[in-house]
């Protein structure tokens, strides 16, 4: 009998590594199970084109409509795993159904975070995961209306950028000093703040959301300082979580996610995690890393393919991920978590930056405005490990292809 390789979680890490799979030769059966109804695809656009309404579903699509029947993958969509039994190696499904599999992989992803506010069950009080929630929250928007946006990470910022481009009137609220503030710090994060003020979002910072209140639809935000913010939906976007129920029974170790090791394995014989579910030993900063972003899903899902197939190499890969807000490009690659330094090469005012984020003189992340190439020039001196005179980062009259290419000769690694 052929093989069986079963993915739980049918997004883009699912997705890539069904793929995968089957572009090195593997000719045993797939089986690719997903909660959600639709084909995996891709979350990026949810909160940017897609919901602006200016990008199909389709585009958003991991690998086209046809693709899996004619790699002989057999999908199994809108039923979600529930039980997990690595001695019959199985899983179990809502519909009563048990699946075989000689390898797993664990793919589920993340879900959204439903803090315990009182209001939070009213209509046009919404999240953004899916796109069925892309479908309903782009339903609300016209313009005129107003919207409260709870949280200024990545997602609400661009939430909030999206619907002002659709003309509705935005306050954003958030409990940090600044939009990004445990990602960018506050002198990037004031950066953030002033685009979006400029392009008419009213910010609350220091602040949290008490309750919501209406009479079955959402009509005002209430927060913490005595602030009544009139409505007419709201979108919350507060952080999120791995979906790891469906192994508790196991033996499968999890702790802020699914543990892995630079291979992708778990701590079970043929079982695997990837994407934004995985927390994975990286080789590079030697810890464990759970990381939520596009360019994360898509490598580590084709890197656990691989390692299923026997062909394992460490997943070393620099983390890397976008956003674009107004037509303003922010990149930002590596692993900061905290730093001792920051160095701004660029102007601040004009929004044409990058700045290095250091540690004892070594770069441990960057993050550029409007000024992507430099971000993936500098990716491997952040792979190094080396470290860099922060005078010449600042410096423009320092070339800063040819400081990459001599500090790499001599990195500290």
């Amino acid at each position: 009998m052929p093989p069986t390789f079963v993915i739980v979680g049918a997004s883009l890490a699912g997705g890539t590594a069904a793929a995968t799979l089957r572009q090195e030769g593997f000719d045993g059966d797939i089986i690719l199970i997903g909660e959600e109804a639709h084909l995996p695809y891709e979350r990026p656009p949810l909160s940017k084109q897609y919901l602006r309404g200016e990008m199909s579903f389709a585009k958003a699509l991991v690998r086209p409509s046809g693709f899996y029947e004619e790699n002989r993958i057999d999908t199994r969509f809108g039923v979600a795993a529930t039980r997990l039994d690595p001695a019959d190696r199985k899983v179990d499904l809502a519909t009563g159904e048990s699946v075989h599999y000689d390898k797993l992989l664990i793919a589920t992803g993340v879900r959204n975070r439903r803090p315990p506010i009182p209001g939070l069950h009213l209509q046009n009080v919404f999240d953004l995961r899916s796109v069925a929630d892309a479908d309903a929250l782009r339903a609300e928007i016209r313009p005129g209306r107003k919207a409260v946006v709870i949280g200024m990470g990545f997602i609400g910022c661009e939430v909030a950028a999206s619907l002002r481009q659709k003309g509705v009137d935005v306050v954003c609220i958030d409990p940090s000093p600044t939009p990004l503030f445990r990602v960018l710090g506050e002198q990037l994060g004031q950066v953030i703040s002033t685009i979006q003020r400029d392009h008419g979002v009213e910010t609350v910072f220091e602040d949290v959301v008490t309750r919501f209140e209406g009479d079955g639809r959402v009509e005002r935000v209430i927060t913490k300082r005595d602030r009544r913010i009139d409505c007419d939906f709201a979108v919350v976007g507060v952080g999120v979580e791995p979906v790891i129920e469906f192994v508790a029974d196991s033996r499968v170790e999890s702790s802020n996610g699914i543990l892995v090791d630079e291979y992708c394995r778990t701590n079970v014989l043929d079982i695997y995690a990837a994407g934004d579910v995985a927390n994975h030993y990286h080789p590079v900063v030697r810890k464990r890393l759970r990381v939520e972003h596009w360019q994360n899903a898509m490598q580590q899902g084709a890197a656990a393919a691989r390692s299923m197939l026997g062909k394992a190499k460490p997943y070393d890969a620099v983390h890397w991920f976008w956003s674009d807000q107004y037509g303003i490009n922010l990149q930002y690659a590596g692993f900061q978590q905290k730093w001792d330094q920051v160095v701004v090469r660029g102007n601040l005012d004009a929004r044409n930056l990058i700045a290095f984020y250091l540690t004892h003189g070594r770069i441990d992340a960057v993050v550029a405005l409007n000024r992507g190439k430099d971000v993936r020039r500098v990716m491997p001196l952040i792979k190094a490990r080396a470290t860099v005179d922060p005078r010449q980062l600042r410096d423009e009259s320092v070339d800063l292809r040819s400081l990459i290419e001599s500090r790499l000769s001599g990195a500290q690694i």
